[in-house]
Formats: C-alpha cells, structure tokens, sequence
C-alpha cells in the first residue's frame, strides 16, 4: 500500500494495489472482499456519525471556521507578542504557545474531519439551514 500525508499531517493508506505475484482472477476476488470491506467501514461510519452529529448545515460549518480562525489568530497575536521582548521566551511563554496552536490544530482538523465526512456521504448537510 501507498501512502498519502494530507494537509492535516495524518498518513492515509491508499486502499487496493493488487500484488504482482497475484493472478488476474485472484486480484478480482480479493477486490470483491475489499470492496465489502470498504462497505462495511463506510455503514459503520454513516450510522454512528449520523447519530451522534446528526444533520450538518451552513451554519454549524461557519462557527467552526470562525471559531478555528480566532484560535489561529489569537496564537500568532501570542506569537507577535512574545516576539516585543529581546529575550528569549520563558518556558511558560513557549507551552502557552503549544496549547494556542494544539487548539487551533484541533478546531481545524475537526473543520476538516466534518467536511469528509459530509463528502463521503457519512453526514448529511443541508443548505438551507
């Protein structure tokens, strides 16, 4: 399997290469399972998240990107601030800086997680909500 790193710096498997070594009518078989394989991951996700998110719409997406966005602006205003000093930044400068950016590396990979999963078809998404 091939590996894909997506702006989100998770490693995503590429799903079916079949092997050389494998006879065409063996690669079609192993396809299949596969491909029920897929489906079954794909049904698990669909109910699970359809339960638990329930339907998605403009407005829940447009308070996550404007939520990620004031983290991302809030810890580079951090990161400005701490650069007015000629010091070095203490210790505790520097871990209020990782716990800004990990909160804006959150609400954007949830941003993110949520747009897959209403284009995978895991999530419903109504516009005219």
């Amino acid at each position: 399997m091939s590996t894909i790193v997506t702006n989100s710096r998770r490693a995503v498997q590429d799903h079916f290469e079949p092997e050389a070594m494998l006879d065409p009518q063996e690669q079609r078989r192993l396809r299949g399972h596969l491909d029920q394989i897929d489906y079954a991951a794909f049904a698990a996700n669909r109910e699970v998240i359809g339960k638990t998110l329930g339907a998605t719409d403009m407005a829940k997406f447009e308070r996550l990107a404007v939520c990620a966005a004031h983290a991302r602006a809030e810890w580079v205003g951090a990161a400005l601030a701490v650069t007015e000093h000629t010091h070095t930044p203490s210790d505790a400068e520097i871990a209020r800086l990782a716990a800004l950016r990990t909160a804006y590396d959150e609400l954007a990979e949830a941003y993110e997680a949520m747009r897959r999963m209403v284009e995978r078809g895991y999530l419903s998404f109504s516009a005219n909500k």
